[in-house]
C-alpha cells in the first residue's frame, strides 16, 4: 500500500494563486505517489470566525471546485468535509484528557495569531485547542506524512508528541510485558540481543541510527519468521521506542518544494488585503490587476532605470517566466530599455495560460453543483471507514469498548 498523506484547508471560498503555488500544486503532485486524504477544515474556520457561520457553506464548495479545477482527482484522492465526521471531535475530546495545557500554549502560531487578529475575541477554548484538533485530524487517519511549510512544522511535532503520549499511556495493557517477551522469544538469539542493544542506545541517547537498526531487525522478522504477526511487530516497535503498542501513528512532516507567490503589492497574497489574483479570475481581470501593480518607486519616468529586486512584478517573473524572459526583464529594467507595462505583459500571458484549464474544468461543476456535493459525499464515506476503525482501536485501548 502507498504511504498515507493527510492535509486540509480552512474554507475561505474561491482560492487565489498564492494558495495554488503554496499548497494545492503540491497536493496534485502527491496524489500520484501517496494515498492522499484532503479535507475541508470547516470546524477550524469556526475557531476564529465563530460569529460568522453563514458564509461557510458557500466557501466550502467554492474551494472544493478550485481543488478539482487545479487537478485533484476524486478517483486518486479522498476529498471530504471535517464536520461530517463526528469521530474527529470524539478523538479530539479523548486526546484532550491527557494533553498538558502547556503543550498548547507554547505552539508558536497561538500567540502569533492572537497578535495578528486583535480585532477578534480569541480568548476561547476552541482557539486554544485548535492545534490538538489538528492533531486529531491527522491521527485519526494514521497518516504517515503531512505536507507542511516551515511555519506549520511545529503542529506536526505537537501531533507526534500527542501520539507518543497516547501510546505510552494506553499501549501498555496488563499483558504487554508478557506479549513483548513472547515476541522477542520468536527472534534468533543474536537478533534479540542486537534489538535490546539498540533499544538501550535509543533510550539513552535518542539516536536515530539506533532506532533505525532496531526497526530493521523487526522488519526482517516480519518477512522471515513463520507465524510472525503484525501484532508482534507493533509490540516490538513500541518496546524499541520505550512506548507501548502503536495505536496512533506518529506522522512525519513532508517538506516538499513550495513556491511562495506574493500579492500584487509585494505583501502576502490575501483576499482580505485586496492584493490577490483568484485562480478563476477572467483574463481581463488578470490583465487589469497586473497592469495596476506597483513597481520600483525609483522608476518615476519611462526613461528612469529600475531595480527588479525592488519590484513585486519581479517575484511573479521568478515563478512564471523562463530564464531568457527573466534576462530580458532584468536588462530592460536596469537600463530603462523597456517600460513597466512591457515588463508585465509576459506575466499576464503566463497566468492566463495557466488558468485556462482551471476555468474549463470548473465550468461543469459550476453549472451542476450536485456533482461537487456527490464527490464530497463519496469522499466523506471513504474517510468514515478509516476514522471508525481508528476510533474502535482507541476506545479499546482506553477501556471504553464496554
Amino acid at each position: 500500500m502507498k504511504p498515507r498523506v493527510l492535509s486540509g484547508m480552512r474554507p475561505t471560498g474561491a482560492l487565489h494563486l498564492g494558495h495554488y503555488h503554496g499548497a494545492l500544486k503540491n497536493w496534485v503532485r502527491l496524489q500520484a505517489d501517496y494515498e492522499c486524504f484532503y479535507f475541508v477544515a470547516d470546524w477550524h474556520a469556526l475557531t476564529t470566525h465563530y460569529e460568522e457561520p453563514g458564509v461557510i457553506e458557500k466557501n466550502v464548495y467554492d474551494m472544493v471546485i478550485d481543488w478539482i479545477a487545479a487537478g485533484l482527482d476524486p478517483e486518486q484522492c479522498t476529498i471530504f468535509i471535517q464536520s461530517r465526521l463526528p469521530e474527529h471531535a470524539e478523538l479530539f475530546t479523548l486526546l484532550a484528557m491527557g494533553t498538558p495545557l502547556g503543550w498548547l500554549e507554547r505552539v508558536p502560531t497561538y500567540k502569533d495569531q492572537i497578535d495578528k487578529l486583535k480585532d477578534r475575541d480569541l480568548a476561547t477554548y476552541g482557539f486554544l485547542g485548535y492545534p490538538l484538533l489538528q492533531a486529531a485530524d491527522i491521527l485519526i487517519y494514521k497518516a504517515s506524512f503531512v505536507p507542511v511549510g516551515e511555519d506549520q512544522a511545529s503542529h506536526v511535532e505537537l501531533t507526534r508528541e500527542v501520539a507518543r503520549r497516547f501510546n505510552h499511556l494506553y499501549g501498555r495493557g496488563a499483558s504487554f510485558e508478557a506479549q513483548t517477551a513472547a515476541a522477542i522469544g520468536k527472534l534468533a538469539k543474536d537478533d534479540a540481543r542486537y534489538l535490546e542493544k539498540q533499544r538501550k542506545a535509543f533510550g539513552e541517547t535518542g539516536s536515530a541510527e539506533a532506532l533505525a537498526k532496531g526497526e530493521a531487525i523487526v522488519k526482517k522478522a516480519a518477512t522471515s519468521i513463520a507465524g510472525w504477526s503484525e501484532a508482534d511487530s507493533e509490540l516490538l516497535m513500541g518496546h524499541l521506542r520505550g512506548a507501548g503498542r502503536t495505536i496512533l501513528t506518529e506522522p512525519q512532516a513532508l517538506h516538499t518544494e513550495v513556491t511562495k507567490l506574493p500579492g500584487l503589492d509585494g505583501a502576502k497574497m490575501s483576499k482580505s488585503y485586496g492584493n490577490a489574483i483568484l485562480m478563476r479570475d477572467e483574463p481581463a481581470e488578470v490583465a487589469k490587476k497586473i497592469r495596476g501593480m506597483m513597481t520600483d518607486p525609483a522608476r518615476v519616468r519611462r526613461t528612469d532605470p529600475g531595480n527588479p529586486e525592488k519590484c513585486p512584478v519581479w517575484d511573479f517573473h521568478k515563478v512564471y517566466s523562463d530564464a531568457p524572459t527573466r534576462d530580458w526583464v532584468w536588462k530592460g529594467c536596469t537600463t530603462a530599455g523597456i517600460g513597466c507595462l512591457e515588463c508585465k505583459q509576459p506575466v499576464i500571458d503566463a497566468i492566463v495560460k495557466e488558468q485556462q484549464p482551471w476555468r474549463e474544468r470548473a465550468e461543469k461543476y459550476l453549472a451542476n453543483p450536485k456533482q461537487v456535493h456527490w464527490i464530497v459525499e463519496m469522499g466523506t464515506e471513504r474517510a468514515r471507514i478509516v476514522a471508525r476503525q481508528t476510533m474502535k482501536d482507541v476506545r479499546e485501548a482506553m477501556g471504553l469498548n464496554y
